[in-house]
């Protein structure tokens, strides 16, 4: 039981980075690799800001700006440098290696003395908790016309260009976002697991790439369930899945192997022949929101 627990509220954590990699990846169609080191950004940063005696709260609020100020980096690089999106992504994380070495000093930081923000509060409710208030506010902000705007920088952005809207600041804001959200997930996994690592975002893309692939295309939908929702349970399966995989008798020595395989799986069951599905997302706009664009625009 206590097993299972953990399962679930490192599914709940990761589903918080998964979301965030919803946003660039299906949302913006922009395959972002610096969420690898946003990830391990915000275990930093809350490590750090843990051990000078800071509070947790102002840790995960400084590790959310983190991220998004590394998204920012992103954007500008693809946004005005005109460098690719995979290029951006791949820059960026090697710059945040560096730079997280350095907020920490060495390579792994314990933080199992220090109060945390689990400290007196059961950590599967917590997480529970941040979950749906970081789920309702994504879908909120999609049902405004920024949201719109967003989706339709992903989905049809000469249409968005022809409407005079600048989508490079919106790519931009994406990208934001999807770091921040990713960071502060990061800062979260830190406190859970009790350490900071400089490695603990390796595959936080490909990870979430795969969760969003189980949850809205594996899945079967239904119409008044969310993006969002199906993401969180598909992150959610995707854990457990690993779980269960690792007690058939394999070692942790085994643990990227059965990963990879897993995804393999998915992805096979996902039906990626067919472009949509490939690109993990559908049709996000539709007739009614490209008018609710051109009113605001």
């Amino acid at each position: 039981m206590e097993a299972m627990e953990a399962v679930l509220t490192q599914g709940l954590i990761l589903s918080i980075m998964v979301l965030g990699v919803y946003i660039s990846y299906s949302i913006l169609d922009f395959p972002d690799l610096s969420v690898d080191g946003s990830f391990s950004l915000g275990g930093a940063v809350i490590a750090i800001m843990l051990k000078s005696g800071h509070s947790p709260i102002l840790g995960v609020m400084v590790a959310l700006l983190s991220g998004g100020i590394a998204g920012l980096l992103t954007g500008i690089l693809h946004v005005k440098l005109r460098i690719s999106n995979l290029l951006s992504g791949i820059l960026v994380m090697g710059i945040l290696y560096s730079l997280n070495l350095r907020i920490m000093g060495k390579a792994n930081i314990p933080i199992f003395a220090n109060e945390n923000i689990f400290y007196n509060f059961n950590p599967l409710v917590t997480t529970l908790v941040f979950v749906m208030v970081i789920k309702i506010s994504i879908d909120m902000f999609l049902k405004t016309g920024l949201g719109y705007t967003l989706k339709g920088v992903g989905d049809n952005p000469q249409m968005i260009k022809s409407l005079g809207i600048e989508i490079g600041k919106v790519k931009i804001l994406g990208l934001m976002l999807s770091n921040g959200l990713v960071a502060f997930a990061g800062s979260i996994m830190a406190q859970y697991q009790g350490f900071s690592d400089i490695s603990m975002g390796i595959g936080t893309l490909v990870l979430g790439i795969a969760s969003i692939i189980l949850g809205t295309s594996v899945i079967k939908r239904v119409n008044f369930v969310k993006d969002t929702t199906l993401v969180i349970m598909g992150t959610l399966i995707y854990q457990i899945t690993i779980y269960f995989a690792m007690n058939i008798g394999l070692t942790p020595v085994d643990l990227k192997m059965v990963t990879s395989i897993v995804i393999i799986l998915f992805l096979a069951l996902s039906g990626l022949k067919n472009k949509e599905s490939r690109r993990g997302r559908g049709n996000l706009l539709n007739v009614k929101d490209t008018k609710l664009i051109k009113k605001l625009s």
